[in-house]
């Protein structure tokens, strides 16, 4: 497996900890985006502009690796009030054209950071966009 940077995606705070993503022939693996950071929260308290930047940063890896966003087959979104499944469902209905990817969606009691909402993991296949 080759690990994949992006330069706008923030790397682990102490290296070794984890990788943003890693790639394995043409499959490509993103760790969790979220919207925190050394500058704090992007996009503050309100979920729907976390969401945003977390997406961003999906975005971002993807395509270092490579990849289109509609080559993302697989999404899991962990929300810490599932009552803010509307608004990040709007940030990812931007995100996406054509099919969406197959996605879990699941209410977590707290993410790795105090005042993080939502934090989004993917994978998928260069290539597998169909373009229609």
């Amino acid at each position: 497996m080759t690990r994949v940077a992006a330069e706008t995606v923030a790397e682990a705070p102490r290296p070794g900890m984890f990788s943003n993503a890693r790639m394995h022939g043409d499959q490509f693996f993103l760790s969790g985006m979220h919207a925190g950071g050394p500058g704090g929260i992007v996009g503050g308290a309100d979920p729907y502009l976390q969401a945003k930047e977390a997406f961003r940063r999906v975005r971002a890896l993807t395509e270092a690796c490579g990849a289109v966003v509609d080559d993302i087959l697989v999404l899991r979104v962990y929300l810490t009030d599932i009552a803010d499944r509307a608004v990040v469902g709007r940030a990812r209905a931007e995100m996406f054209s054509g099919d969406f990817p197959c996605s879990t969606l699941v209410e977590v009691s707290a993410l790795v950071e105090p005042g993080l909402k939502v934090e989004i993991e993917a994978q998928g296949v260069i290539g597998s966009h169909s373009g229609t």
